[in-house]
């Protein structure tokens, strides 16, 4: 059966052509489920009796169950959700002032392997579907409306567990279907999609007419450090990376973030700062400096606030643009892949 939260709004229109229906009645389904907010297509009253029994037979409007709710007093939802197969993944609402931000994840684990991320302790299971994804957003969209404050998500970071451009035609479905007008309708601008650097997805991204946000997951100014850090540096090294970078920019037209988690004494020095603005020099993007969520996984320690504010004012006198991550959720297990390990560990108990 086809779950409709994974259908883009085109694809739709040719599926139901498909079934004899005229195009239109894609929009009347997407009216329904993302205007309406309905939850079965019974609601659907304008929809034929017969139209609906057919779509009651092939099609479903499933989204993912809250396993494990947990509530910071900062405001941040953290949540374990389940989805059809058992398998969990984490969804993390972060509330700004500017609105309500939702951190999804695009694979159940990861096998980048990135030596601080809780993420890629269990290894990837699978790629998330598009409706998996479209899913969390849901879930976190209900919850709001729960709260009765009138409020939505209004912005979407795919920066949870997985490597999005590991599984990116799913990711680019997902990512059409909450931009479109007639779906979730978030802007563009209001999507960011962040990768550990895979050059020949970066390059596909810049070409595919998106006016989305894109993060490198850079952590380390040099090729000792950063393989040291993140095994994909093995395979596409920095040089190659920051080529990929280069040509994004000229095509897609929009700068890049460069999320750079402090680690103390590994990657916060002076001379790591200093090698960071010269790896850097020539494109026009700007550093995101991310305090650590220290986990029981490994070693590393978080840098602490003097060193994170040093390392911030040499980035700015050496010309670069750079802001520290407002950090949500300290008091529950924030950082990516911590909620899910916990909860295996304690079901292998």
């Amino acid at each position: 059966m086809i779950n409709l939260y994974g259908v883009q709004l085109e694809k739709l229109k040719d599926l139901m052509v498909s079934y004899g229906q005229k195009p239109y009645r894609a929009i009347q389904l997407y009216t329904w489920l993302y205007e309406k907010k309905a939850t079965s297509f019974d609601e659907m009253t304008d929809i034929s009796k017969s139209f609906r029994d057919v779509l009651n037979a092939d099609f479903i409007l499933d989204i993912p169950k809250i396993a494990i709710k947990q509530v910071s007093s900062d405001g941040t939802i953290k949540l374990l959700l389940e989805l059809e197969d058992g398998y969990k993944v984490e969804t993390v609402l972060m509330r700004y002032n500017y609105g309500n931000a939702v951190c999804v994840s695009s694979q159940v684990g990861c096998n980048m392997g990135c030596s601080f991320c809780s993420s890629g302790v269990l290894g990837k299971q699978r790629n998330l579907r598009p409706e998996e994804m479209v899913g969390q957003v849901l879930v976190i969209n209900n919850l709001l409306r729960e709260e009765n404050r009138g409020q939505r998500v209004s912005h979407i970071v795919v920066m949870g567990t997985g490597e999005p451009f590991d599984n990116y035609d799913n990711v680019i479905d997902f990512i059409r279907i909450v931009n479109a007008q007639k779906g979730l309708a978030i802007g563009a601008r209001h999507i960011t999609v962040s990768t550990c650097g895979i050059p020949d997805k970066i390059r596909k991204y810049a070409s595919e007419g998106l006016q989305t946000n894109l993060a490198i997951s850079l952590h380390a100014p040099n090729n000792k450090l950063r393989n040291a850090l993140m095994k994909i540096n093995k395979v596409y090294p920095l040089e190659v990376l920051m080529e990929a970078v280069k040509d994004y920019e000229s095509v897609a037209g929009r700068r890049v973030t460069y999320e750079y988690l402090l680690l103390e004494g590994i990657n916060d020095t002076k001379e790591c700062a200093q090698e960071l603005i010269e790896l850097i020099k020539g494109t026009n993007g700007y550093v995101n400096l991310i305090p650590y969520n220290e986990t029981n996984k490994n070693d590393y320690k978080r840098s602490s606030g003097n060193r994170v504010h040093a390392f911030l004012d040499m980035l700015m006198k050496g010309g670069v643009k750079a802001t520290i991550r407002k950090e949500f959720g300290s008091d529950i297990d924030a950082a990516c892949g911590q909620l899910r390990a916990k909860e295996k560990e304690r079901n292998d108990e």
